[in-house]
């Protein structure tokens, strides 16, 4: 017999698990928990124990490991209750990523990698008994899914740090190739913006859905390929103080920048860095690890421009035979602010201590995005000089 999900009854003070209905199958839930606790093994698999430098872009990778296991048991076992116990001594002043503040985790006596891997596996033993009952209660179905999304994501800045190390990645990926050209042309009108109650789980960030006014535009069906981010390149843009904003030209001159950071010429031929390995450029492929000013250098080389997040989304929200995402994360010109009726959500540190002028909207998802992530609404969010993620553009005409 199917396992049902039982609603949680309205409280003074409770969340309102109602507004994240309908739940998947919980069949469908412990399957995607299984899937991610397995690539994060294979994503670690001869990483964990390595030493990394103390970068703000990255954790260091046994830290990251103990994180996820108390993420999943502080949310869904200890229902987000500091007094509550961990099964792992000291976890709370290891791993809560909100008050353990990001330099010291390099200097934690943490616990062996046998000792943490362990913890998650308890955990997840934990997580598949309570999921294992006749009727499961929606908020054990919503911090089920909290942690398979956050363990998703994790699992994508493995890759990226690997990628900013030039680690061996141990997973292979199947990218997608860029199949669409031209733009598309989308008439003024009014169009809804963000989540929706009532269909399924979101973040607080795409909260709630809202009309906006957008006025015609022209967007591209797809994303600038390495082909064509070459010719900017080839050009002289890096070289060319007009085309770069002040803040841009401070990153530029910093990094000593002349072309993307992971490029390089070997006897006049372009390569690419992918992880451990150069590689010859491939035109074909998207773009990508270029900072939000880099992307702003080729659109003003090129006359055109970054689309908005409203722009961006409403462009989405057509058939995928007409717009062409999933490739990289798409950098769009609006800051990250709450939308009208924002409210956060238990774990209140994913989005607003964020929303601040020094954070960039990105859109979309990168060829490591699991797909259930995946949604026209979803937002993510960097500050512009970031290009360790697996990050491109589209462009709009002017």
């Amino acid at each position: 017999m199917e396992q049902m999900i039982a609603p949680v009854l309205s409280v003074a003070r409770q969340h309102d698990f109602a507004d994240y209905r309908p739940y998947p199958r919980v069949a469908d839930i412990v399957d995607g928990l299984e899937q991610a606790q397995a690539l994060t093994r294979a994503l670690t698999s001869g990483h964990e124990a390595e030493r990394v430098p103390l970068l703000a872009t990255v954790n260091p990778p046994l830290w990251e490991l103990g994180h996820l296991a108390w993420f999943q048991e502080f949310w869904l076992h200890r229902r987000g209750d500091f007094d509550a116990p961990s099964l792992l001594t000291d976890a709370d002043q290891y791993y809560d990523s909100a008050r353990v503040h990001h330099d010291t985790r390099w200097t934690l006596s943490l616990p062996s990698t046998s000792a943490t891997m362990a913890y998650g596996d308890t955990v997840l033993a934990q997580t598949k008994e309570l999921l294992s009952q006749a009727c499961v209660e929606e908020r054990h179905a919503y911090f089920a899914q909290l942690a398979l999304f956050h363990q998703d994501m994790h699992n994508e800045a493995f890759c990226y740090t690997w990628q900013t190390l030039g680690f061996s990645m141990p997973v292979g990926w199947l990218e997608e190739p860029v199949s669409l050209t031209g733009d598309i042309l989308l008439d003024q009108g009014r169009c809804l913006i963000g989540a929706q109650r009532g269909k399924g789980f979101l973040f607080d960030n795409e909260k709630w859905a809202h009309e906006v006014d957008l006025p015609a535009f022209a967007i591209s069906r797809s994303v600038v390929t390495n082909g064509e981010f070459r010719a900017c390149v080839d050009a002289g843009a890096y070289t060319r103080d007009d085309l770069w904003c002040p803040s841009g030209r401070i990153m530029r001159d910093q990094l000593e920048l002349v072309h993307p950071r992971y490029w390089r010429q070997q006897s006049g031929t372009w390569q690419e860095r992918r992880f451990d390995a150069w590689v010859p450029l491939d035109d074909a492929a998207p773009v990508r690890h270029l900072s939000a000013y880099e992307t702003e250098v080729y659109c003003r080389w090129a006359k055109r421009r970054l689309p908005t997040e409203a722009e961006w989304e409403r462009a989405a929200r057509l058939p995928a035979e007409e717009f062409q995402y999933g490739q990289v994360w798409e950098w769009t010109t609006s800051r990250f602010t709450p939308f009208p009726g924002f409210s956060a959500d238990p774990y209140k540190e994913y989005s607003q201590p964020w929303f601040t002028d020094d954070h960039r909207v990105l859109r979309g998802g990168s060829f490591v995005t699991p797909r259930r992530l995946m949604r026209p609404t979803l937002r993510n969010f960097y500050q512009p000089a970031r290009a360790d993620i697996f990050c491109g553009f589209r462009t709009c005409s002017i």
